[in-house]
């Protein structure tokens, strides 16, 4: 499986889900906002240190090039770690525009200029996620340690808030399904969820029924992609670049805070804190993580504010500045990286095609 398609149907709906859950969320951010205040904060911001986080930015997809490199190399594959960066640089711009495409774009990006199999490529991508997800989970445990009585407040302010509603008040959605004759809205949602569960379990049993023979060779590329971390001849290496890549995003999302005079105290487990919230909103398939990365740092810096005695709303509105900072700064470098890779992957693949011609 060297090359993949996506039909124009599923892209464009894909798409406009992704719009959908951004549109929702920015409206759950931005609902009761105090603009004004937004407003004066960010035009008292010092963006040099913006600059300066954007540095670290840039760094993480060099170094995640380099551990790419090393990924591959056990099954036979030294590639360039310049087309490896570009090959990055394009699936993180496809993610922009199509949710989760980004994985599959890279792959076969790096597929046009080096020949490595799709399937191989993604199985070291799913690697990756895995040894993220791991990085991940560290951060999350020096969160749970540091900023425990974070985590505490938010929870008591949100029970507090849940206590003050002392009857059922339906959303819109609700409010449409009563019309139909719904009231219990438990069985509801019960029905809903295990109705999921078996359309999922369906599809994916149509799938492996009718694409059989094509999952299971897709399937042994992507083991083979995976168990690579146990061939590699340079571990040390691999773990050096990956702690050098969440040292990077960490230091990426931190400094950001001190371009507010608002946040420019903030301490070193504050960004433990903030790098997990800002990752969490990021999971969620909006288009650039616009709408849920802005709600994750609201409700975060709600959190740190109230741990300190301060007003949640105005912890909201910093956590909604800072957003309004810290996701442009990495939507600019996704578009410019991006669009800086469809140049060099195209001369990159003339290149292999000349020498492929003269080998000939």
């Amino acid at each position: 499986m060297e090359k993949t398609s996506k039909s124009p149907l599923k892209s464009i709906l894909t798409i406009v889900i992704s719009l959908a859950f951004a549109g929702f969320f920015l409206w759950l951010a931005l609902r009761g906002l105090d603009f004004k205040v937004i407003q004066k904060s960010l035009s008292k911001a010092n963006y040099l240190w913006v600059l300066f986080a954007s540095v670290f930015g840039l760094l993480a997809y060099w170094f995640r090039a380099i551990r790419w490199n090393l990924m591959l190399e056990p099954m036979g594959h030294r590639i360039s770690n310049s087309n490896a960066l570009w090959s990055i640089s394009f699936g993180y711009l496809m993610n922009l525009t199509i949710p989760r495409s980004g994985e599959v774009a890279r792959a076969t990006a790096l597929y046009g200029v080096e020949k490595v199999p799709v399937d191989k490529s993604i199985g070291t991508i799913i690697l990756e996620r895995v040894v993220d997800l791991i990085c991940m989970m560290g951060f999350l445990l020096l969160t749970g340690i540091f900023k425990f009585n974070a985590i505490l407040a938010f929870y008591h302010f949100v029970m507090d808030k849940k206590d003050e509603k002392e009857e059922f008040v339906p959303n819109f959605f609700e409010r449409q399904m009563m019309k139909l004759g719904i009231s219990d809205f438990d069985s509801f949602y019960l029905c809903v969820k295990i109705g999921l569960v078996i359309l999922v379990l369906t599809g994916l049993g149509l799938l492996y029924k009718y694409k059989k023979e094509k999952l299971i060779n897709f399937g042994k590329g992507i083991l083979q992609g995976l168990t690579s971390v146990f061939k590699l001849k340079e571990k040390g290496k691999f773990i050096l670049y990956t702690l050098g890549i969440w040292i990077c995003y960490y230091f990426a999302a931190y400094l950001v805070c001190f371009a507010l005079p608002e946040t420019s105290n903030f301490t070193f487990a504050d960004g433990f804190f903030i790098i997990v919230v800002g990752t969490l909103g990021m999971i969620i398939p909006a288009s650039g993580g616009i709408g849920a990365y802005n709600l994750a740092m609201k409700y975060g810096f709600m959190a740190l504010f109230i741990s300190i005695g301060k007003s949640a709303d105005f912890g909201g509105e910093m956590g909604l500045t800072y957003s309004f900072i810290s996701l442009p700064l990495q939507i600019v470098i996704m578009l410019v990286m991006g669009l800086i890779s469809i140049p060099m992957l195209a001369r990159a693949r003339n290149i292999a095609a000349s020498d492929k011609e003269f080998e000939n």
